[in-house]
């Protein structure tokens, strides 16, 4: 553990120091996130603050404030929102559809149950081993969505429940490795770190899929690695390749029995 990590857990429990600054910063990214307005990506993001916060050691009474000032946040969004007239922008009934749409999605079939009856009837057509890659219907104007949000059902309908099972497999292989990772880290920071890449490709994963099968709301959230968008994809490799970084330092510290502090020290071997 370097010096600067050691300093900041002997006063991981203070609020002034240790517990506003981080909720500041999360409390004023999420607020430009709902102008925007982007629903799935706030819950991404608080999820994966979350589960860093539970893993990094604080105390529960420190939770509790932490729980407070989230709370309070909310409330201080609102009402910015409220005097600057974003309020109907951001919860307009267009909006508000996307997520109760997904409740009763066969009362409105032509309306807010569209998408989500479309992935229905790609999943159920697919069986246990496709149409045949490239041979699904659903995709060709049917399936609003389909290289994107619901990449899921497109794979379900041409590579049915076998094809389904490999990528959440793989995703699965991804999210365990990374898990591995922090476990085996003797850098608090390292761990951390792995933690929190780990538990967003996770969380991301879980609301695609239950935007795809109707457990949740459409968010507008993607399939990590497989839907289309260069961006997405781009910051999963770099997220990918961090992991990495932190199981070779991991593994150099075991082979040479030392804690790695300086990047240099690889040079040297």
């Amino acid at each position: 553990m370097t010096n600067k990590v050691k300093r900041k857990q002997e006063y991981i429990n203070d609020l002034k120091r240790a517990i506003i600054p981080p909720i500041l910063i999360v409390f004023f990214i999420c607020f430009l996130i709902a102008l925007q307005p982007d629903y799935g990506g706030i819950l991404l993001i608080l999820g994966t603050v979350a589960a860093i916060v539970l893993c990094s050691g604080i105390s529960r009474k420190s939770m509790l404030k932490i729980a407070l000032l989230g709370v309070i946040g909310v409330i201080i969004m609102l009402i910015v929102l409220l005097v600057t007239g974003q309020m109907a922008t951001v919860f307009s009934p267009v909006r508000l559809a996307r997520f109760t749409g997904f409740l009763h999605p066969f009362t409105n079939q032509q309306g807010d149950g569209y998408q989500l009856v479309n992935s229905y009837l790609a999943i159920g057509t697919g069986g246990l081993s496709g149409q045949g890659l490239g041979q699904g219907i659903q995709k060709a104007g049917y399936l609003p969505e389909s290289h994107t949000d619901f990449i899921m059902a497109v794979i379900a309908v041409e590579l049915g429940f076998w094809g389904v099972l490999l990528v959440l497999g793989l995703l699965f292989f991804i999210i365990l490795q990374g898990l591995k990772i922090a476990k085996r880290c003797n850098d608090p920071f390292g761990a951390l770190l792995a933690i929190g890449i780990s538990v967003m490709i996770g969380i991301q994963a879980f609301v695609n899929l239950g935007a795809v099968t109707g457990l949740l709301p459409i968010t507008g959230i993607t399939l990590p690695f497989v839907s289309y968008g260069g961006s997405s994809l781009t910051l999963l490799l770099f997220a990918v390749g961090v992991l990495a970084n932190i199981s070779m330092f991991n593994k150099f510290e075991k082979k040479y029995k030392h804690k790695v502090t300086d990047p240099r020290e690889l040079k040297s071997v």
